[in-house]
């Protein structure tokens, strides 16, 4: 559970981030991580279409360089963008100057409006602070649903999001190739669930 719904000791770290959004509105926000690639990307972005929702994307600079084109596809089917750093650095594994101009590197691209997921979910205090200096909406998550994780299968994905979602959840999931075929297999029928349930979609930014 530590993992899949941070607990409260661990959103302490990170106090003025987001990890869960109103709790008094039955809305989820559906955030995809690693993207955009083209293994992963259009798929998530056809689901997301036939079930009229919109989700917020957190993409690696590099993909986008790579893949100029999903990036335009993203925005243009009314989705919204963050900034993943510019080739997934991890926070913990940079010093100095150099995690910031990683980050700033992946916006010039993305142009984000400074919405911004550390990859892995774990950056120094200094880090932190600074982001919050330059201003930066710095974003966690309040579900995870492991569909990176090759012990997890499509049933285990689908658990995590049944027993953890809650009103105002940020639910993050992978366009990446780690997750593809576990999402090709159960997103379809996740999203329909959660409308059973009453959940509206909501993007970050939108309504934050």
């Amino acid at each position: 559970m530590l993992v899949e719904r941070p607990a409260t000791i661990l959103r302490q770290v990170y106090p003025q981030a987001l990890w869960r959004m109103n709790h008094r509105q039955r809305s989820v926000y559906l955030t995809f991580d690693d993207g955009p690639i083209p293994q992963a990307t259009p798929f998530v972005l056809d689901v997301l279409d036939k079930s009229g929702v919109k989700a917020t994307f957190f993409m690696v600079g590099e993909n986008a360089v790579r893949y100029p084109y999903l990036l335009t596809d993203v925005r243009n089917r009314g989705h919204r963008v963050g900034n993943h750093t510019y080739n997934h650095l991890g926070g913990l594994q940079s010093f100095g100057n150099r995690y910031m101009e990683n980050v700033l590197k992946a916006e010039e691209i993305l142009q984000t409006g400074r919405l911004f997921r550390p990859p892995h979910g774990w950056m120094s205090h200094l880090q932190y602070r600074r982001m919050l200096r330059d201003s930066w909406q710095v974003v966690m998550w309040d579900v995870l649903t492991r569909d990176y994780d090759g012990s997890v299968g499509p049933d285990g994905i689908f658990g995590n999001v049944r027993k953890y979602t809650r009103p105002g959840s940020i639910i993050t999931f992978h366009d990446s190739l780690k997750s593809i075929g576990k999402l090709r297999i159960v997103l379809p029928d996740i999203i329909t669930w959660l409308k059973d349930q009453g959940y509206t979609f909501e993007v970050l930014g939108d309504t934050d």
